[in-house]
């Protein structure tokens, strides 16, 4: 079987409703599940949209170091043999992170999904990808605020046409920026900026990709379990017993980078 390489294909858009102040990566990918902690990449497509008109598109199969679960492939049709021979992350992972470098972020479902697990897969490799000044947009939050579906229904809605090969990454990257680019022209007040487009939605304001710690006010609260919207900063110095149970526990790691982060500022609060 051949194998599958990446490749980019630069491409002039004709015409472009977003008026971008620097690049924007739309990603894609393909697991072996849908475990943040768990599941690892088979196939990884970005687009990277240019503010001259242009883009840069590159996919890649990886190579997941675990078998991929039959019905798994059965909805990406990705197989063991296919990805045998693929690079593995880590052996991928400065390239893809140079193709992001400078550009803001987006896909479809990608914050509660792409994002997070490329993030636990960079640390997997011992790389940093900081998000940090990073605009990060989920076409599927416009769309499940105008007209809640699924991808291929909000095709078909925007595009007014049938998504072939769904759940291939590259037909998935290339739909979101369709569907995206759609949504700006039959929604006004969506404005023609990444700014403009997160001001009308709302701008997740997050600690960790899997938004186990969230900012309200400035403040990291934790999103979830007996202490959701409480200050961690405080739980940590009144129940420190909790950071030792989270870090023991199957949470990411990014989620653990960022609470050992705060853990070791509360410290030296503390001791000042």
């Amino acid at each position: 079987m051949a194998h599958f390489s990446s490749y980019i294909v630069p491409i002039l858009l004709n015409f472009m409703n977003i008026n971008l102040i620097r690049p924007i990566v739309f990603l894609d990918l393909e697991t072996t599940g849908l475990s943040l902690t768990q599941d690892r990449i088979v196939e990884i497509a970005m687009l990277k949209v240019l503010p001259d008109g242009t883009s840069i598109k590159k996919r890649k199969l990886i190579n997941p170091e675990k078998p991929i679960p039959e019905e798994i492939i059965a909805i990406h049709g990705i197989t063991n043999e296919m990805v045998k021979d693929a690079p593995t992350f880590k052996q991928a992972a400065n390239e893809i992170r140079q193709f992001m470098e400078g550009s803001d972020l987006a896909g479809y479902n990608s914050n509660k999904f792409d994002w997070p697990l490329l993030m636990e897969e960079f640390l997997k490799a011992g790389q940093e990808f900081d998000i940090v000044g990073r605009k990060l947009l989920d076409v599927q939050k416009i769309y499940h605020q105008m007209e809640p579906r699924n991808l291929s229904a909000a095709y078909k809605f925007y595009c007014d046409q049938v998504l072939e090969n769904a759940h291939s990454a590259e037909a998935d990257v290339d739909a979101t920026w369709e569907v995206f680019e759609a949504q700006l022209k039959k929604y006004d007040r969506l404005g023609n900026t990444i700014e403009s487009v997160l001001q009308c939605i709302g701008e997740d304001e997050i600690v960790d990709f899997a938004r186990r710690i969230i900012l309200e006010n400035g403040k990291e609260v934790f999103n979830f379990g007996k202490h959701k919207g409480r200050k961690v900063e405080d739980v940590l110095k009144n129940e420190p017993s909790y950071y030792d149970w989270m870090m023991k526990s199957d949470f990411a790691m990014h989620t653990k980078q960022k609470l050992t982060e705060i853990f070791n500022r509360t410290l030296l609060k503390n001791r000042n």
